[in-house]
């Protein structure tokens, strides 16, 4: 009897032993198949066309990255879209077809247009910085206006800046501003949109800063002057001759939501409207460290917000030394999407699902720091001036 229950006893040991040893060697397989499974990335880019010398730096600069996180299993797979929203369609469902759930693409706003007739679980990390949270798949990772607005917001508080006046040009960028505005929730004195048509700048700055009647007050005062028995009239009416305009302004800094030349227009029909940066703050949007504003005596200083400076530098270095060619500012952003995508997938197991871009998180890139809430990306950005030929940051 206890011969045949020692028996027993030991059959069932030897048949647990067995059960045991083919679980881990289940176990350990699987372990080792996600270990060795490949993590496919979509790319849609221009990659012929007038945009395929844009689209080829874009993915030079995700190769360079993919260099940098040093993971085997992280396999691009690039598809040209030929900068056209059908063809991104059309190149976006080989991508879904090939097991791929994130894309990093299409460049522009106008090739996501067709995107909403795909599956909802392919998610497309668009380079534009147009807010638009109508699609949940579809997120827009440039450099909004939103995360500018608020480093201004930032900036204003440090330097006890209260009444902003915001000048934008009233054209297709207008939209993205008042959309940044109300979701940044900026404090401003007043805003005026203008026609951003270069032979009407200086006419409409002048209306709206009351110029003529600033001027027409500093005449009057030179003829009071003379007309009266004020002594040393002489010198005070010397004194009001080096004036342009006599009369106070209602706001401490400008806000001017431009770039490039019709920037420069701008600060300088305020310059000419005396109202100088030595007078008030002048303040602009991100200008991607554009050096021909190092020039510009004249508008100096003028603060941004922007990415790191630092980062910026050492990216475009490394990239030319990678390829003996320039970079530019969407082959930057790349760079930190790549990371952005890794990230977020080795944190959430390597499973692409709806909560990847929902769920509140943050990742520091070389851009600064990404904010990823509810499907939206921000941008926590830096603060810099531009002074006496130089950039300087502020924060």
């Amino acid at each position: 009897k206890y011969h045949n229950l020692g028996y027993n006893i030991y059959n069932k040991m030897k048949y647990l032993i067995k059960i045991c040893t083919i679980l881990t060697f289940l176990i350990i397989s699987n372990v080792n198949s996600i270990a060795n499974e490949k993590i496919k990335i979509g790319l849609l880019i221009p990659l012929s066309g007038e945009y395929k010398e844009l689209g080829e730096s874009v993915l030079k600069s995700v190769r360079l990255a993919i260099n940098d996180i040093n993971d085997e299993r992280i396999l691009i797979i690039a598809k040209d879209n030929k900068n056209d929203p059908i063809q991104t369609l059309e190149a976006s469902k080989q991508l879904y077809n090939d097991g791929i759930k994130i894309v990093i693409g299409p460049i522009f706003k106008r090739n996501t247009v067709e995107l909403n007739k795909l599956n909802k679980d392919l998610i497309f990390l668009s380079f534009t910085n147009k807010i638009d949270d109508s699609e949940n798949n579809i997120i827009s990772a440039g450099v909004n206006s939103i995360s500018q607005f608020k480093a201004i917001k930032k900036f204003q508080a440090l330097n006890d800046i209260k009444r902003s006046y915001l000048f934008a040009p009233n054209n297709d960028i207008l939209v993205e501003i008042k959309t940044g505005l109300n979701k940044s929730k900026l404090k401003l004195k007043d805003k005026y949109f203008y026609d951003p048509d270069p032979t009407l700048i200086t006419k409409q700055i002048e209306d709206v800063t009351r110029y003529r009647i600033r001027k027409q007050n500093l005449l009057d005062e030179i003829k009071r002057v003379e007309n009266s028995n004020e002594i040393n009239k002489e010198k005070k009416i010397t004194q009001l001759e080096k004036l342009d305009t006599i009369g106070g302004i209602n706001f401490d800094s400008v806000i001017l939501a431009d770039f490039e030349e019709t920037l420069k227009s701008v600060a300088t029909s305020l310059i000419y409207t005396d109202i100088p940066p030595s007078r008030v703050t002048y303040i602009t949007l991100n200008q991607w460290f554009d050096k021909s504003l190092l020039n510009e005596d004249m508008i100096q200083p003028i603060y941004f917000p922007s990415v790191n400076y630092l980062n910026y530098m050492e990216y475009l270095k490394k990239y030319f030394d990678t390829y003996q060619s320039n970079s530019n500012q969407i082959a930057f952003l790349s760079y930190d999407l790549t990371g952005l995508v890794y990230y977020l997938l080795f944190k959430n197991s390597f499973v692409v699902d709806n909560k990847i871009f929902y769920e509140k998180n943050s990742f520091k890139g070389k851009i600064g720091i990404f904010e990823i809430d509810k499907n939206i990306i921000t941008h926590q950005l830096n603060f810099y001036v531009i002074e006496n030929k130089e950039i300087k940051k502020i924060f």
